[in-house]
């Protein structure tokens, strides 16, 4: 409900925003607070603040406020939460965790887990993985071929266009590719995904719901985040998309069954001598 009301602001009358940027900056005290006070705080008039609603796409207030409640009780609201110089380090701080843990629990509440259930199936079948992803979404992929090989599952992953473009022609049918991109508009990116597609590799994106790179998918999960990447490179970008390839690694490893564990176990061995008592 939060995203919605900050997504319909400009499509608002300006006694409309005035309501919405109310219970944006407060959506505790909008969701508990009798009309009259809701009136009064915002400096409108009761019936602009029903018609606000009904803006929404809600019958009244009481489903205005229902639908809000159920959104703040699901997770921690989201509070566009800007960077600035001035900021303290207690202010910089809470405001990266808070909007870190906003946008990680909206992209829990969207992912569609039909989606990651074939992704596992996948994944868990593969003879092999490729793992695509480029700057940013380069550290992912090194971190999922980091996650995945431990898994009996030869995985390589490739940040440098020119090498996986190579190596996506020489896949075959029941390879995978783990393509990783935040805009999914990275042309290198999209191009090798569409030989490792030619070649027979099923290919999961991490990416967009909106980007180019979603509609060239087997699977698609996706992660739309909400921070302005013209002031720093996409932080919680990335922190969602390492959280997806966690969840994927687990769904894979429960998928392959009890025979893993052994395998872990001499890797957690082999380890042991590497650390000080």
């Amino acid at each position: 409900m939060l995203d919605r009301i900050r997504s319909s602001l400009d499509s608002l009358s300006k006694s409309e925003r005035r309501v919405a940027e109310l219970a944006l900056a407060q959506p505790n005290l909008v969701a508990n607070a009798p009309i009259a006070h809701i009136a009064d705080i915002a400096q409108v008039s009761q019936p602009t603040v029903i018609r606000f609603c009904r803006s929404l796409g809600c019958s009244g207030l009481q489903d205005f406020k229902l639908r809000l409640t159920r959104s703040l009780v699901s997770g921690v609201p989201y509070v566009h939460s800007m960077v600035s110089p001035d900021d303290s380090a207690h202010d910089l701080a809470r405001k990266l965790f808070d909007n870190n843990i906003s946008n990680l629990m909206r992209c829990r509440n969207e992912l569609d887990t039909d989606a990651l259930e074939r992704a596992f199936n996948i994944l868990a079948h593969a003879n092999k993985i490729d793992v695509y992803g480029q700057g940013q979404s380069g550290a992912v992929a090194i971190d999922c071929q980091h996650k995945f090989f431990r898994l009996g599952v030869p995985t390589v992953a490739y940040t440098d266009p020119h090498m996986h473009s190579m190596s996506a022609a020489m896949l075959k049918p029941g390879d995978a590719v783990i393509a990783i991109s935040n805009s999914g508009r990275t042309l290198d990116i999209l191009r090798s995904v569409e030989i490792a597609r030619e070649a027979g590799a099923d290919v999961i994106g991490i990416t967009h719901s909106k980007s180019p790179l979603a509609k060239h998918c087997s699977v698609c999960l996706f992660a739309d985040t909400t921070e302005d990447q013209d002031l720093y490179t996409p932080m919680i970008t990335r922190i969602v998309h390492l959280v997806i390839v966690d969840t994927l690694a687990v769904g894979v490893a429960l998928k392959r069954g009890p025979e893993l564990i052994d395998q872990l176990e001499k890797m957690k061995h082999s380890l042991k001598e590497k650390r000080t008592r």
